[in-house]
């Protein structure tokens, strides 16, 4: 079996911390570990630095926990009309006629 060098796995293990760097959770403050025990309790902010999770904050509920962890991104913005390329000319292969064009349309 080929083992790998230590400087290897250090390198490995330096690339996985520098990854999590930076990266929050929220703990609750209250008893129990997962967050649909107390939805209620404070939670306190917690972000790793590379070896341990230091606490940044707390806050007052779930609900809160998530506003910080999971900020809103902005939407993206959709193109305009024009900013489109214009239909070629024709009826073509998949678009629908209007009712006039088929004859199909009855008046009364």
């Amino acid at each position: 079996m080929d083992e790998e060098s230590l400087e290897e796995w250090a390198r490995r293990r330096e690339e996985r911390r520098a990854r999590a760097r930076g990266k929050l959770r929220a703990v609750p403050l209250g008893p129990g570990r997962g967050a649909h025990v107390d939805p209620q309790s404070p939670r306190v902010i917690e972000e790793y630095d590379g070896t341990q999770w230091v606490a940044v904050g707390i806050v007052a509920d779930l609900a809160a926990a998530k506003a910080v962890l999971y900020p809103l991104q902005p939407a993206p913005e959709r193109p305009t009309e024009w900013d489109r390329p214009p239909l070629a000319p024709g009826r073509g292969r998949h678009r629908r006629t209007a009712p006039a064009e088929d004859g199909s349309a009855e008046t009364s």
